[in-house]
């Protein structure tokens, strides 16, 4: 009987200038531990892109076209990342 590996996530959430919003979505994704990434203007979410294992670029083309015309409009901006991290358990 197979046993569900629980995940555990984290937050964080950092400062970036609008021309480098595209990049950085870009960078996060290849990654692959992150699990969703909200982009916000203030204190207001402009975007929020649920990610999930396997994503193929097809289905990420809107995301990103998206992300390139939030971009053309914010200035002060910030992403948010939800990573997903295997739960640490004492068993063996």
């Amino acid at each position: 009987m197979a046993t569900p590996t629980q995940e555990q996530t984290r937050t964080e959430e950092f400062k970036v200038e609008g021309d480098r919003l595209l990049a950085e979505t870009k960078r996060l994704i290849k990654e692959g531990n992150v699990r969703r990434i909200s982009i916000k203007q203030g204190e207001h979410t402009v975007l929020e892109l649920p990610l999930t294992i396997g994503l193929a670029g097809v289905l990420l083309a809107p995301w990103l076209a998206a992300v390139g015309a939030v971009a053309a409009l914010v200035t002060d901006s910030s992403i948010v990342v939800e990573r997903a991290e295997p739960s640490r358990t004492g068993k063996k």
